[in-house]
């Protein structure tokens, strides 16, 4: 039966990279591979196809004999054509080589299998900030104090007590990790003992408990853009906790809060109010006058105007961090019912509502058309 084309057993065209080449073996060989398909011949068969291929298409020298002969120009016999079961083409950590010093231990330039010390990168630190509505929407400078690590000044960053030094950790002889195995799986984890820095201090400093490092604070300077909203971050690189072993430091999170407001209500990029109006004014119509961020502007109240109406102010809103142009106010009518009447009030009140009740239906039309439900509904 003749070889199928070692491109077409690793899906590649010929222009492939040996990047490309490694990863498509690997994937083939995590599927195929019969560590993990035991008795299934298909799958052996796949595997050992999949790893002559690699070996030709992986070294440049036989790479380009194939690439100008074809099988004619490489040796039959390497890879698969030999002998059968795992042991003829290795364990199953050894066919996958360092993969799995991609995934355990290798994040930030952790060392394992480089054999230095594990470096981690910092923990992001979050702070939460108020801020009143008026300052989200024009947008502010501030400053905020954080947490923040100087170098001890007693052992200069050493972490030992002065006078004395760091040893080398004798669990995993300064690699910062050790190696656990589980069948075929070969899984490398932080050393317990000396957490990944490869080093073990017998005397700490006694200013900075062996850390090496001093908490102060710090004052950042923050700006806060316009149109900002309740939830939002605000990332502040570099600003949050030191890394471990001179991996880099995590960020800083700000995130907004909005102080209640005494008037407006924000939703998005529009806002909202509610104007307490005089029953006269609803009733005779009228110009009153409502609030805005940038000032006061008036409303043009028509005869006749019913609690609950609600009039648009176009681009009285907020313009928010990621829109073009500001939202709007929507102003929400209260028509308010006069209290602690005075005699002659309540007289003139009693008029008009006479007055009402002889001009019929006209005068209250919603009323009526209330009433009509309920009457109906007791029918």
């Amino acid at each position: 039966m003749a070889k199928r084309d070692y491109y077409e057993v690793l899906g590649l065209a010929k222009n492939a990279s040996e990047d490309d080449i490694k990863k498509a073996y690997r994937k083939l060989a995590m599927k195929h591979h019969p560590d993990r398909n035991q008795g299934d011949k298909s799958a052996e068969e796949k595997f050992k196809e999949a790893k002559e291929a690699y070996e030709m298409l992986s070294d440049p020298e036989k790479r380009a004999a194939y690439d100008r002969f074809g099988h004619a120009g490489v040796d039959p016999n390497m890879g698969a054509g030999r002998g059968g079961g795992a042991e003829a083409y290795g364990g199953f950590a050894e066919a996958f080589g360092d993969i799995f010093g991609d995934i355990f231990g290798q994040q930030g330039g952790g060392g394992g299998r480089r054999g230095g010390p594990q470096v981690y990168r910092g923990s992001d630190l979050s702070y939460a900030m108020e801020i009143t509505l008026e300052e989200a929407a024009r947008g502010k400078e501030t400053q905020i104090r954080i947490p923040s690590w100087d170098e001890c000044g007693t052992c200069h960053g050493s972490g030992a007590k002065p006078g004395t030094s760091a040893k080398t950790c004798p669990t995993c002889n300064g690699a910062g990790a050790v190696h656990l195995r589980q069948g075929f799986f070969s899984i490398q984890q932080t050393c317990p003992h000396c957490h990944g820095s490869g080093k073990i201090i017998p005397e700490p400093c006694g200013t900075c408990g062996g850390e090496g490092k001093v908490k102060k604070t710090k004052t950042l300077e923050v700006k806060i853009p316009a149109g900002i909203d309740e939830g939002m971050r605000i990332r502040s690189a570099g600003n949050g906790e030191p890394g471990t072993n001179g991996g880099p430091p995590g960020d800083l999170y700000i995130e907004i809060r909005l102080k209640k407001h005494e008037i407006f209500e924000r939703d998005g990029d529009d806002l909202h109010c509610t104007v307490p109006t005089p029953l006269t004014t609803a009733a005779l119509g009228g110009t009153i006058e409502v609030p805005t961020l940038g000032g006061r502007a008036e409303i043009e109240l028509p005869e006749g105007t019913q609690h609950g109406k609600t009039f648009r102010l176009r681009g009285k809103g907020i313009k928010g961090v990621r829109s073009s142009y500001p939202g709007d106010l929507y102003c929400h009518i209260t028509v308010e019912t006069p209290v602690k009447l005075t005699e002659h009030q309540r007289k003139l009140l009693k008029e008009l509502d006479d007055s009402f009740r002889k001009g019929g239906d006209k005068h209250s039309p919603n009323t009526k058309s209330w009433t009509d439900r309920v009457r109906d509904l007791f029918k």
